[in-house]
Formats: structure tokens, sequence, C-alpha cells
């Protein structure tokens, strides 16, 4: 019969798999809205001034 030997992951070598993960999102969120703010939206030409005093009046 074989015995398994199972070894425990450290409490460091759990941390800083954990802080990788974290610096990677971070990383790529800050790409992501590099990226997106590079995107040119369009804006509309024209101001559109609504007047509502006449529905304001009405209720």
């Amino acid at each position: 019969m074989q015995l398994k030997y199972n070894r425990q992951k450290s409490l460091g070598s759990s941390i800083f798999k954990f802080l990788l993960k974290l610096i990677l999102l971070v990383i790529i969120l800050i790409f992501v809205i590099f990226l997106i703010e590079k995107i040119t939206f369009p804006s509309p030409e024209k101001k559109y001034q609504i007047d509502v005093t006449n529905e304001i009046k009405k209720l």
C-alpha cells in the first residue's frame, strides 16, 4: 500500500496567487477603460430646447 502525501498550500502562496490575480484583473480593467476612452461616440449636432412650462401648468 502506498501512502499519499497531501501537502497543504501555505498561506503565503495562497495570498501571493490571490494578489497576482487581483493585479492582473486591475491591469485588464485599466486597459479596457483606456480603450473605451479612445472610442469617439457621436454627439448630437443640434441642441434641443424643450419648453415644459405649459406642461407644468397643466399639472
